[in-house]
């Protein structure tokens, strides 16, 4: 019987491990990451929790040639049973080219490598952020950012956010959206799924937090309905689910596990503008 694979790319990283941890129990799991020194030691914590069926690669996911040897290696596993993307970088790790290039191009060629592996039961989940919803949505960057594949796509981002991190961060993972949306249709064709997530501010994932200032920080957590910051389990929870047949019918869509935040960003923007006339 062909055992079922799950490859998860940023393998070595909490949110990553904390993936492989529940889905590790249904087959194989492949952690991929840059360093392989933390593919060793991510291996030896899941085996020490009971997955036996643990295996790693180091792989550059800016190089399309490497991703196609991963695709190849995970096809040797088994069934692709599950694609998870978490690998990523903030606006304080590195500059708006690098950004576009590690939380987009990596993507992009997931994307491209796997979906000759993708069947009726591959599902596949890109993890985006809720700073995705702080991007307008009707800028001239809209057509460009599906076109992550482009010769130029990194230098292009640099040029629409002025060499602001920042805006880079949140300009990538809006695209994340963009490319599930686009590439639904084509997962489709194979039976197979494709899906975003898009975490808000968590205990012990620093995504969100680092792109971030501290003051809006406090400002979404003190409008953010649950009144708290989310636990690292309950992400990979949601990423379980994506994967899982209980989602079979949902694909093309960002699912956001925020406490609310984003649903009460009116309410948080009311509050500024009156807290800025009482100033006034």
């Amino acid at each position: 019987m062909t055992r079922d694979v799950y490859v998860i790319a940023g393998g070595s990283g909490s949110l990553g491990k904390a993936t492989a941890e529940r889905v590790g129990k249904n087959g194989a799991v492949l952690l991929v990451d840059i360093g392989e020194h933390c593919l060793l030691r991510a291996k030896a914590e899941l085996e020490q929790k009971g997955l036996q069926d643990v295996h790693i690669l180091a792989v550059d996911l800016t190089s399309k040639q490497t991703v196609q040897q991963l695709a190849q290696a995970a096809a040797g596993l088994g069934r692709l049973r599950g694609l998870v993307h978490t690998a990523d970088l903030t606006p304080e790790q590195a500059d708006p080219k690098r950004i576009a290039a590690v939380n987009l191009l990596g993507v992009g060629h997931l994307l491209e490598a796997f979906l000759p592996l993708a069947n009726e039961t591959t599902s596949a989940v890109m993890i985006s952020s809720i700073s995705a919803y702080t991007m307008p949505k009707d800028g001239p960057y809209m057509a460009v950012l599906k076109q992550q594949l482009d010769q130029n796509f990194a230098g292009t981002v640099e040029q629409f956010t002025q060499a602001d991190s920042k805006a880079a961060y949140g300009m990538s993972k809006l695209a994340v959206h963009l490319i599930v949306e686009d590439q639904a249709w084509v997962w489709g064709e194979k039976g197979a799924r494709l899906n975003s997530l898009s975490p808000g501010i968590v205990h012990a994932e620093a995504s969100i937090q680092e792109a971030l200032a501290q003051e809006e920080v406090k400002a979404i957590l003190d409008h953010t309905p649950l009144r708290r910051k989310g636990d690292l389990q309950e992400i990979a929870s949601g990423i379980e689910f994506l994967l899982s047949d209980a989602a079979s019918y949902i694909t093309g869509i960002d699912l956001r596990i925020d406490g609310g935040a984003i649903a009460n960003t009116s309410r948080m923007k009311a509050s500024r503008g009156t807290k800025s006339l009482r100033k006034e």
